[in-house]
């Protein structure tokens, strides 16, 4: 497995889902993890246990990131800086926090509703949080502090969509702040290289609270839309996050990980 030992890993979202998959196996690969949640306390809780059961140190935050200004970059500030006080650095920031407004009372909400969260949670904490501390992540490694834990690295999480289009309101508002986000890696790369790694996993279908307990036309589509004719676990996503947090994978660096089976195609 990806060897994470002495690192320490912030996964923002991290109560249920992709987040707390990846939080889990960050502290099976040996490293030390800080937890974000917004309302799901119990989520976090049950992840923090997790990690603390495989013997690793935990610090659960919770904060909202989909506050409107000035309260929301405040929030994203007050947030940033507990996170990195609690030992003076972080390797790795996951920015996996994400607005669900398809399996909430949100999804009766208009589409520009809809984008606007999105847009708040999604995109700007992302690009907040990678800025803040990402630039203290950079100092650190320009200034050659050993701590024996590889170069920084940001990982961000998009969608394998975002880069070829999905028809449809939900297709065009996650591949507008999905889509922005794999830009934002991209360029945040070529801004922190040689210092700190960027980059992004575009997850395809993920069976999580949504597609748990999606229509059969949805569970056909995205069983055909990949090439291993099935939907994706968190934990598939959380091994590619864990691999790109890694030394491992030092040389890779402003790429997008499409991690779907495959692209396969739809009938249904």
């Amino acid at each position: 497995m990806p060897d994470l030992t002495n690192k320490t890993v912030l996964v923002t979202g991290a109560s249920s889902g992709i987040g707390r998959e990846t939080a889990i196996r960050a502290a099976e690969n040996s490293a030390d993890v800080i937890l974000h949640y917004c309302t799901n306390e119990q989520g976090a809780r049950e992840t923090e246990q997790e990690v603390i059961e495989r013997g690793r140190k935990c610090l659960v935050l919770q904060a909202d990131f989909g506050l409107e200004e000035p309260k929301g970059i405040q929030t994203l500030t007050s947030f940033s800086e507990q996170a990195w006080d609690w030992k003076g650095c972080i390797d790795v920031l996951i920015n996996n926090a994400g607005a669900d407004v398809l399996t909430t009372n949100r999804k009766s909400w208009s589409f520009f509703e809809k984008l606007e969260l999105l847009w708040q949670i999604d995109v700007k904490s992302c690009v907040f949080l990678s800025r803040q501390l990402g630039k203290r992540m950079f100092l650190q490694s320009q200034q050659n502090i050993d701590r024996d834990t590889g170069l920084p690295s940001i990982i961000n999480i998009g969608w394998d969509q975002a880069q070829v289009g999905q028809g449809g309101d939900s297709g065009e508002m996650f591949a507008a702040t999905k889509g922005a986000i794999i830009g934002f890696t991209k360029s945040l790369a070529k801004s922190y290289a040689p210092h700190v790694r960027v980059n992004c996993v575009a997850p395809g279908w993920i069976q999580t609270a949504w597609g748990e307990s999606t229509s059969d036309y949805w569970d056909i589509r995205a069983k055909q839309e990949s090439l291993l004719k099935r939907w994706g676990k968190p934990a598939d996503i959380a091994s590619a996050i864990c691999y790109l947090a890694s030394d491992e994978s030092e040389f890779i660096n402003g790429q997008v990980l499409d991690v779907n089976g495959g692209w396969g195609f739809s009938s249904a």
